[in-house]
């Protein structure tokens, strides 16, 4: 089973990594039964949404670009 390291939630939105990821790097969104998977690098762009609201995409995309470096710095932390 992979495991889900949960970074941090904020409006409901919970971003995670899966514990077996790999490049590019990227964190997943979720909020209910949708999802979004995010590239961070070298830019911010939408891999997949599946089921996420626009609404909850839009802020997803925000975080993203907002905690970029950090949600990086935790990849690499992660993964090595």
């Amino acid at each position: 089973m992979n495991t889900m390291p949960t970074l941090f939630i904020i409006f409901g939105l919970r971003f995670f990594f899966y514990s077996n990821e790999h490049l590019a790097i990227h964190v997943h969104a979720e909020k209910g039964d949708g999802e979004a998977k995010i590239e961070l690098d070298p830019d911010i762009k939408l891999i997949y949404n599946k089921g996420l609201k626009q609404s909850d995409l839009k802020k997803a995309m925000k975080i993203a670009k907002i905690y970029q470096d950090d949600l990086i710095a935790e990849w690499h932390k992660y993964f090595g």
